[in-house]
C-alpha cells in the first residue's frame, strides 16, 4: 500500500510534515460510477492545499461536508462551494446531487433508513434527520404511496417510476416562490416525477430517491386539455344548433331522433336529420352524414339541411331532390362528400318512397314483425355528380316502423358494414316501445356507448295503428269525378254531405265546401281525367284534395277586373290555412288545401 497515494492515506501530513492516526471516517456514498476501478490521475502535490482526516473524503471535516460554514441535514453548506480540485470523475456522488435542482435522496437498508438528502429535497419537504426510518421521517413518501414501490426496488434491483405526483406546498416555500416570480400567483402544490434506482454495494443495498419537477408540464396538459373541452363544446353547439331544435310531429306518424357525438375530441362529425311537413297529410324523411370531421362538416351539414327544407317546399319527388342537392353539394365544397336518404310518407298510399345518395339503407319493421331492407335505389354520395337517380318504395302501413340512421350505427372497424345492417334488423325485429324509447333501445342493442368513436344519429317514424275514440278523429272520403257539368254540382253535394257527418261547425263546413267547388272547378277546366276529389280529416286538420291527368300545376295570380276566371286558386289561398300542388308519380298532379280545426 502506498500511504502516498489519498485513497491509501492513513494519516495526515500537518504543518511540520509530521502524521497523526486518525479515527475512522463515517461511510460515505461512492463517486461517480465512471471513476470507479479507475486509477486516479496523478496531480502535483503543490494543488493539494487541503487536510485529510478520513479516508475517502478530500478536505472534509465532518461525516462527509465540505469544509464550508455550516451544515444541513444532506451535508449542504450555507455558503459557497469551494471549488474542488481535481478532473470530474473524482466527485463524490453526495457532490454531484447536492448541486443538483431536483430533489434527491438516499436511503438504506431494509428500513430504508436515510443516508442522505439533497438542498432541494430540503427546500421542499423540511430537514430529515440522517440514519432515521423512511416510515417516520419521511412521512411525504408515505403519503405519496412510494414505500411499497421502495421495497419492489431493492427486491428487485430494477428501477421503477411514479409520474406525475402531486406534492402540497408548504407556506414558506410558496411565498419565496412567489416572491421569485414577482406575481401575485401562488401554487398550492407542484407535481414530481420520482424514479426509485437501486444500489448496491458490497455490504449493503439501498434506494436513490430522485424527483424531477414536472409542474410546467402538468399545468401545460391541464390547459390544453381545457381548451380541447372548450372547443369540443364549441363544435358540439355548432353541430346541434344546425340540427332541429324540435322536431316536427306530423298528424300521422310518430317521430324521435336522437344524436350522440362521437368520442372526445374537439372535431366532431357532420351526422343530421330532419323531419319536414309538406301539406296534404305528407312527411318528408331526411337523413344524411358528410365525410370528415370538425366545424368544416358541420357547416357543409348546415348548408345541405337549409337545402333540403327549401327543397322540400317544392313537393319533389325523393330522386330529383337528391339530383339538385348533389349539384348543389359539389358547388359548397368539391372536395366534400356527403350521403343522404330522402324519404315521403303518403298516408293516403301507405308507402314510404325513398332515393338515396351512398347512404345506409333504411329499415321498416311491418306490424307483423317482419323487417324490410330498402337497398334498392342507391345512387353514389352527394357531390360526385353525373349519376340520375332514382325512387323507390316500402310498404309503411299502421302498426309499422321505419328507422332511418347513420353508419356511425353499424360500422366497426373489425367487421363488415353488412354484419353491421344484420345486428340493426335483428335488434330492429324484437324492438318495441314509442319511438324515443326505441332509438335509446338500439343504441344499447348495438353497443353505443358515450366513448363510441364516431358520430350516430338515428331517426325513428312510427305509423300508428288508431283505435277506439282516436280512431274517430281519423276519416278518409273519396269521389271519383267523370266531368262534365254535373261533375261540379256533384262535388259540392258530396263534400258538404261528408263535412257534416264529421260535425264540423257550420263556418268550418262552409268554407270547406267552397274550397272543394273551386279546387273542382279548377280541375275540370285545366285538367284532364281521371279526376278524384279527397276529404280528409285528422285530429288537427281537414285536408281537401283533387287529382287529375294533367302535369301542368297551377298559380296563383291577380286577375284583372274584367276577367271570368282566374280567381280560384287566390280563393282558396285566401280561405284556407295553407294550399299547394305537386305532381304525382304516375303522370297527372295534385292540388290540395287544408284548415286547422278550432281549439288546435
Amino acid at each position: 500500500m502506498d500511504p502516498s497515494h489519498p485513497e491509501n492515506a492513513t494519516a495526515a501530513t500537518g504543518a511540520t510534515g509530521t502524521t497523526t492516526p486518525t479515527a475512522a471516517a463515517p461511510a460515505v456514498l461512492p463517486t461517480v460510477p465512471g471513476a470507479r476501478g479507475r486509477p486516479r490521475p496523478e496531480t502535483d502535490s503543490g494543488s493539494r492545499t487541503g487536510t485529510r482526516t478520513g479516508s475517502g473524503a478530500d478536505s472534509r471535516t465532518g461525516s462527509g461536508a465540505d469544509s464550508g460554514t455550516g451544515t444541513g441535514a444532506g451535508g449542504g453548506t450555507g455558503g459557497a462551494r469551494p471549488r474542488r480540485q481535481g478532473g470530474i470523475d473524482t466527485l463524490p456522488v453526495r457532490d454531484l446531487l447536492g448541486q443538483v435542482p431536483a430533489l434527491a435522496a438516499v436511503v438504506q437498508g431494509p428500513e430504508h433508513r436515510i443516508a442522505f438528502v439533497n438542498d432541494a429535497y430540503t427546500r421542499v419537504f423540511g430537514p430529515r434527520p440522517l440514519g432515521a426510518a423512511a416510515r417516520e421521517a419521511l412521512p411525504e413518501l408515505v403519503e405519496l404511496g412510494l414505500l411499497p414501490l421502495m421495497d419492489q426496488v431493492r427486491r428487485s434491483g430494477r428501477p421503477r417510476t411514479v409520474k406525475s405526483r402531486r406534492v402540497p406546498q408548504r407556506q414558506d416555500t410558496a411565498e419565496a416562490a412567489v416572491s421569485r416570480a414577482g406575481g401575485p400567483r401562488r401554487r398550492t402544490a407542484r407535481y414530481y416525477t420520482f424514479t426509485c434506482t437501486p444500489i448496491t454495494t458490497s455490504d449493503d443495498n439501498g434506494v436513490l430517491i430522485f424527483a424531477a419537477d414536472v409542474t410546467d408540464q402538468v399545468e401545460a396538459v391541464e390547459r390544453l386539455r381545457a381548451s380541447e373541452r372548450r372547443q369540443r363544446e364549441a363544435a358540439v353547439t355548432l353541430q346541434r344548433s344546425l340540427l332541429p331544435q324540435e322536431l316536427e310531429q306530423p298528424d300521422d306518424l310518430r317521430v324521435a331522433a336522437i344524436y350522440q357525438p362521437g368520442g372526445t375530441d374537439a372535431a366532431v362529425g357532420g351526422d343530421w336529420y330532419d323531419v319536414i311537413t309538406l301539406g296534404a297529410g305528407r312527411t318528408a324523411l331526411v337523413i344524411g352524414d358528410v365525410m370528415g370531421r370538425g366545424v368544416r362538416a358541420a357547416a357543409v351539414m348546415g348548408q345541405l339541411r337549409t337545402a333540403v327544407r327549401a327543397y322540400a317546399r317544392l313537393d319533389l319527388p325523393p330522386h330529383e331532390v337528391l339530383q339538385l342537392l348533389d349539384g348543389l353539394a359539389a358547388e359548397i365544397d368539391a372536395n366534400q362528400i356527403a350521403t343522404c336518404v330522402y324519404a315521403v310518407h303518403d298516408p293516403n298510399e301507405g308507402r314510404l318512397s325513398y332515393a338515396s345518395a351512398g347512404h345506409v339503407p333504411i329499415l321498416v319493421r311491418e306490424p307483423d314483425g317482419t323487417v324490410l331492407c330498402g337497398t334498392d335505389h342507391t345512387g353514389p354520395p352527394l357531390g360526385t355528380g353525373g349519376w340520375l337517380h332514382t325512387s323507390g318504395s316500402l310498404p309503411l302501413p299502421p302498426g309499422a316502423t321505419a328507422v332511418l340512421y347513420t353508419d356511425g350505427l353499424i360500422e366497426r372497424r373489425d367487421a363488415d358494414i353488412d354484419d353491421g345492417v344484420t345486428a340493426l334488423e335483428q335488434a330492429l325485429a324484437g324492438a318495441t316501445g314509442s319511438p324515443d324509447i326505441m332509438c335509446d333501445r338500439l343504441l344499447r342493442a348495438l353497443g353505443i356507448t358515450e366513448d363510441h368513436d364516431d358520430d350516430v344519429a338515428v331517426l325513428v317514424c312510427q305509423h300508428p295503428e288508431r283505435t277506439g275514440p282516436d280512431a274517430e278523429l281519423f276519416h278518409n272520403a273519396v269521389l271519383d269525378l267523370l266531368g262534365g257539368t254535373e261533375a261540379a254540382p256533384r262535388a259540392r253535394a258530396f263534400a258538404s254531405g261528408v263535412l257534416a257527418s264529421w260535425r264540423f261547425p257550420a263556418e268550418l263546413r262552409d268554407m270547406g265546401v267552397l274550397a272543394a267547388s273551386e279546387l273542382v272547378a279548377n280541375s275540370l277546366q285545366h285538367g284532364t281525367p281521371p279526376m278524384r276529389l279527397r276529404l280528409r280529416r285528422t285530429d288537427r286538420r281537414l285536408i281537401i284534395e283533387v287529382t287529375d291527368g294533367d302535369e301542368h300545376l297551377p298559380r296563383r295570380r291577380i286577375a284583372e277586373p274584367a276577367d271570368e276566371t282566374g280567381r280560384g286558386i287566390s280563393i282558396v289561398a285566401t280561405i284556407a290555412s295553407a294550399w299547394g300542388c305537386r305532381r304525382t308519380p304516375g303522370g297527372g298532379k295534385s292540388v290540395w288545401c287544408e284548415f286547422v280545426l278550432p281549439g288546435r
